[in-house]
């Protein structure tokens, strides 16, 4: 039995399964944190590799097909009256397309966990290096980034992970998006009070405004994994006061500018800082400047905080699609709880030591589960999902959501493919490398 929803205008009825009583602005909020994510400090190293010019379209791009994604994923679910990724590609795909719908998502997550363990394994012996005051690292155990992350996943990571619900971890997500916009401020502020420094430190200083090589092919993978956040949108979505679809549409349209406007200004601020010297992972590259600069100890502490809080965040709807996967219909039970938490931290602790380049992982991740997520999915639950007495397959809308799902598949093969050429080819393959 579905709830209607007020009407947004349109003639068609819509309907859901819960009436929530979340605020508009406090569901911008929750959206902005599931975009919010470490794809932030790879943008600059992005716009390194593509120019400014062409770097803008992309994003501007992105951002826009996004915003379109989350209009069919509302259009789907208004049908229907579903609030899970999940259980949109069960009703349109049978069992086969919740497995699609879970194993993509599994692989999301895990990609973006190994990208936060990834940061705490490079920046941790750093910050423990300033606090030390040394400026070359020695062959102590906790210099090593690899112990490391073992020790914070023990210590902090897995008893977030055990926790029953993932409401107890609301105050620590709302601390992890304040970090984050502390970093933005602070790269904004280095670039403001310290440019004449760092330029005359820096022989590559030329501004690059299009770029085109085998790097590039890093860039939009990299800023697809930035935007993606639409596991989160139908949760969102049903915990919403008065929830219309035009209601959801603006929070998912305000939620993309507002990071399209956060991670633009890290982009720019970090690529105008250090030109062709900026390295796929941003913080690495201001440490190479001043190790002991306090107001940079400051930001990498404050960015280490937000990943190694975010990681459990992360780890609840991977764990939620193993359980609908594995145990279906199952009552909570602990050992399952706690095993699988277990298990998925050990397999990306392991990636995260064998892995040699963050720029890997948001670029495969990027190349394949986001688009996966973004185009693709939405586009053929939407083709599925909406009757055909209401939109004809040879309808305006369906067309559209046909092109939009074949434009996932086409960015992903181009993408793959000029990976793989950078990898056989041997080139570059430690730039932005710790």
């Amino acid at each position: 039995n579905f709830l209607p929803h007020k009407s947004d205008g349109s003639k068609r009825p819509q309907f859901t399964d819960f009436e929530g009583k979340t605020s508009f602005g406090m569901s911008v909020f929750n959206l902005s944190n599931a975009i919010m994510g470490s794809g932030i400090l790879g943008l600059a190293y992005a716009m390194s590799n593509t120019g400014i010019v062409l770097f803008l379209f992309l994003f501007f791009c992105i951002a826009c097909l996004s915003c379109y994604s989350i209009h069919l994923l509302l259009r789907s679910a208004g049908v229907v009256g579903i609030r899970a990724y999940e259980q949109l590609g069960l009703r349109a795909f049978g069992h086969t397309g919740k497995i699609l719908a879970a194993v993509v998502i599994t692989l999301h997550n895990i990609g973006a966990m190994s990208s936060y363990l990834f940061i705490v394994k490079s920046e941790l012996p750093l910050v423990i290096q300033a606090f030390l005051g040394q400026t070359t690292s020695s062959d102590d155990w906790f210099f090593n980034g690899n112990y490391l992350i073992v020790v914070v996943t023990i210590c902090i990571i897995l008893p977030l992970a055990l926790m029953k619900h993932l409401g107890y971890l609301g105050y620590t997500s709302g601390f992890s998006l304040s970090c984050m916009v502390f970093f933005l401020s602070a790269v904004s502020l280095w670039v403001l009070t310290r440019a004449l420094l760092i330029l005359s430190r820096h022989s590559a200083c030329e501004v690059t405004f299009l770029s085109l090589d085998l790097q590039t092919a890093y860039a939009i993978p990299i800023v697809a994994f930035a935007f993606v956040c639409h596991p989160e949108v139908l949760p969102i979505y049903t915990e919403l006061s008065n929830p219309t679809k035009r209601r959801m549409q603006n929070i998912g349209n305000v939620s993309i500018l507002g990071m399209f406007i956060m991670y633009f200004l890290t982009a720019i601020f970090g690529y105008l800082t250090f030109y062709g010297n900026t390295e796929a992972e941003l913080l690495h590259t201001y440490s190479k400047v001043d190790p002991l600069d306090i107001l940079i100890l400051c930001v990498r502490l404050a960015v280490l905080m937000a990943v190694t809080l975010t990681v459990p965040v992360v780890l609840f709807p991977i764990r939620r699609a193993i359980l609908q996967l594995l145990f279906p219909g199952k009552p909570f039970h602990w050992l399952r709880h706690i095993a699988i938490a277990i298990t998925l931290l050990c397999v990306v602790n392991l990636l995260v030591i064998l892995v040699p380049n963050i720029r890997d992982i948001f670029g495969i991740t990027g190349a394949t589960t986001a688009p996966s997520l973004i185009f693709i999915l939405p586009g053929l639950f939407y083709i599925r999902i909406i009757p055909t007495d209401q939109e004809p397959m040879t309808s305006r809308p369906k067309i559209q959501a046909a092109c939009f799902t074949a434009l996932g598949f086409m960015f992903m093969t181009i993408s793959l493919t000029f990976i793989g050429l950078d990898w056989t080819s041997g080139e570059n393959r430690n730039l932005g490398g710790h």
